[in-house]
């Protein structure tokens, strides 16, 4: 029983990485919490597009909105999510160094 849970909460994580704009939304809120419409400049995206994701990351339970009166701010869950993706990419580094260009210089993409 205990492995099919674990199974659901992976997939889970997996499917908020499925899509390469959530990845990278996470990716910007593992550097600092966000609000949504610098965050949907940041990302090149709609303000509509970025609160879609916003809700299925929030779904998944990998991101949590902090109202700030009139605003509300965005940021991970919990900061072993942050170590959680710096572990991935490593790994993915890792196992297959071409995947950024500029993982030697600079870190990565």
């Amino acid at each position: 029983m205990e492995t099919a849970t674990y199974g659901q909460v992976l997939a889970r994580f997996g499917h908020a990485l499925s899509d390469a704009t959530r990845a990278r939304l996470l990716l910007a809120l593992r550097d600092a919490p966000g609000y949504p419409a610098e965050l949907a400049d940041l990302l090149g995206v709609s303000r509509q597009n970025l609160s879609n994701h916003l809700t299925c990351l929030r779904g998944c339970g990998l991101v949590v909105a902090a109202p700030e009166g009139r605003r509300t701010r965005y940021e991970l869950a919990d900061v072993r999510i942050r170590h959680a993706l710096d572990d991935l990419l490593g790994l993915v580094l890792a196992v297959d160094p071409a995947a950024c260009a500029d993982s030697a210089g600079q870190g990565c993409c």
